[in-house]
């Protein structure tokens, strides 16, 4: 397992040569050094397509960056303070009336996490899907089991440009990449990831029980199993069916999910993260390091915080040195708080855990008005956090408010930017405190321009 954490960065490289300029073209390589398209999609052997399954992981973790260090400004639970560049503040903050335009910083389509890595990665599940089917190497239930692990991923990744542009929509049909089908809304988007993830759903139960028929990083460490890896494509089922607002729905994934009201919070899968070949966490930072760039914790999210929450000792770590500051439009922006969740620049970062899971349950118990199912989901984050049983007021929106303020601490930061997601599926975009950046709070972003000039392009 060590020596498969140590080449996902080689698959990762490896995995690149599979992609042009456009994000979407896989372009067929004549190369014996390098792989091609065609080598692995007629009787790929074993080691090539454990090579594209550890690939799909590396481009699986893509997004990580570019989506936490925007959705997480977007919805100022923090601040990406980068004394280099001011456009990662004046821009993402929408300092001075800025607002969204298709060639807005940091969000470029040949690079960006927030839109060309996810679709990278899809194509990366195409060609993993479309080899192990063809491969005379693997059995029925194997060739299941990785199609049902690749969608279950592709899955994932939808939802990163849906979100992003979220009313705008996303092109789903992008089978040709030469032709790719048109942009649809936000709720086909979701209906389609729900088909996506129920296919794969299928999958993982027709290969049965056992072990996972290849070799999986040691983010999936406790889930290598086909019913571990549907336990996970279930966790982000109840996610997608939240943003679905089907309720019943989220309760229904969770109880096949690998929630567990009794368990460890932090528990589920994660990105790895390695030395060279490899790349280290990004979101690691050395504690009070001296340098002028940096994520720190937004300042309302200190303000507001419970007093002796311990997610606040856990999380956040206050800097002895002098603050982080740089210069805007606004005026001087100071961090005086750092993540602190990482100890380690080899650290994991995970992306679904059974923290959210139960908060899933509790917003949709609320929904459903089953208010003691509420209460007793909310209270085992509560208790966890050592503020105490839930006293509040027991209407419908109290207990929403009271969640998403839970969902605030408990996913701070995490690399989905939630609080923006949150606000914006409550309606409550402008309940985000712009007060210490004097910026606004975007609701969704257009296509990039790249998309409409392949449009334009491709009907001329």
């Amino acid at each position: 397992m060590k020596k498969l954490n140590k080449y996902i960065g080689l698959a990762a490289v490896v995995a690149s040569t599979f992609m042009a300029c456009n994000p979407l073209q896989l372009d067929e390589i004549i190369d014996p050094n390098n792989p091609s398209v065609e080598s692995v999609s007629n009787n790929a052997s074993n080691e090539q397509i454990q090579f594209l399954l550890t690939g799909l992981e590396a481009r699986h973790r893509g997004y990580v960056t570019n989506v936490s260090q925007a959705w997480n400004t977007f919805g100022r639970e923090i601040w990406y303070l980068n004394g280099s560049d001011p456009r990662f503040q004046t821009d993402w903050l929408g300092q001075a009336g800025r607002v969204p335009d298709r060639a807005y910083f940091g969000f470029g389509a040949t690079g960006g996490g927030s839109w060309a890595a996810p679709f990278q990665a899809i194509k990366q599940a195409d060609v993993l899907i479309n080899a192990a089917n063809n491969a005379a190497t693997l059995n029925e239930t194997s060739k299941r089991a990785v199609a049902g692990f690749a969608k279950t991923i592709k899955g994932y990744q939808f939802m990163i440009p849906a979100n992003f542009v979220y009313q705008n929509g996303i092109r789903i049909d992008i089978a040709d990449p030469l032709n790719p089908g048109p942009f649809v809304s936000y709720d086909e988007a979701l209906n389609h990831i729900r088909a996506i993830l129920d296919e794969a759903d299928q999958d993982l139960v027709a290969a049965g029980g056992g072990n996972f028929p290849l070799r999986l990083t040691a983010g999936f460490n406790g889930f290598n199993t086909n019913a571990g890896i549907r336990q996970i494509n279930r966790a982000i089922t109840a996610r997608l069916n939240a943003y679905r607002k089907d309720w019943n729905g989220v309760l229904t994934a969770l109880e096949a999910s690998f929630m567990n009201l009794n368990g460890n919070l932090n528990a589920g899968p994660a990105h790895p993260y390695g030395a060279p070949p490899d790349i280290f966490n990004p979101l690691f930072y050395v504690p009070d390091a001296i340098v002028n760039t940096m994520i720190v914790v937004h300042p309302s999210v200190i303000r507001d915080a419970t007093p002796g929450d311990l997610r606040v000792t856990n999380k956040f770590f206050q800097r002895t040195n002098p603050p982080i500051t740089v210069s805007t439009d606004f005026g001087t922006l100071e961090g005086r708080f750092q993540d602190r969740r990482w100890p380690l620049n080899t650290s994991s970062i995970p992306f679904i855990r059974n923290e959210e899971l139960i908060l899933l349950k509790a917003e949709a118990h609320a929904n459903l008005g089953q208010t003691a199912q509420a209460i007793e989901a909310i209270n085992i984050i509560r208790n966890a956090a050592n503020i105490g049983a839930y006293t509040g007021a027991t209407t419908q929106a109290a207990l929403i408010d009271e969640i998403l303020y839970q969902r605030r601490y408990s996913l701070w930061a995490e690399p989905w930017g939630h609080r923006w997601i949150d606000a914006r599926r409550y309606d409550k975009l402008n309940e985000i405190d712009t007060s210490f950046d004097g910026g606004t709070v975007f609701t969704q972003f257009p296509h990039p321009q790249a998309e409409l000039n392949w449009d334009a392009y491709v009907n001329r």
